[in-house]
């Protein structure tokens, strides 16, 4: 699915919603499922990872040229500097995943 197709289809399920002719359960499922669609098939010089292991980051989904950088991105995407100098939150306080490309 390209970007103009996953936009349309977000349109259709926001329009549906907004006339009643869907809850905001299934315009969530809708979306959701138009993101996830996007990004497997996401066509680029890049991959799609998904994290494995913690509760805090287990099913996070990036696009990453690489398994270290999807890691950055993973924690980064939940709040988590990965690079945090001052050790905040503390190293045995992060999060343990594995990435694995989708």
């Amino acid at each position: 699915m390209d970007r103009i197709s996953a936009i349309r289809n977000v349109e259709d399920a926001l329009r549906k919603f907004e006339d009643g002719e869907t809850d905001l359960a299934d315009t969530e499922r809708r979306v959701a499922a138009v993101l996830r669609t996007y990004a497997t098939s996401f066509d680029g010089d890049d991959d799609v990872f998904r994290a494995v292991g913690d509760d805090r980051v287990d099913g996070s989904v990036v696009v990453a040229p690489s398994v270290p950088a999807a890691r950055e991105r993973v924690l980064a995407t939940n709040g988590i500097d990965p690079n945090d100098a001052d050790g905040d939150p503390p190293a045995d306080d992060r999060p343990a995943f594995e990435v694995e490309r989708v």
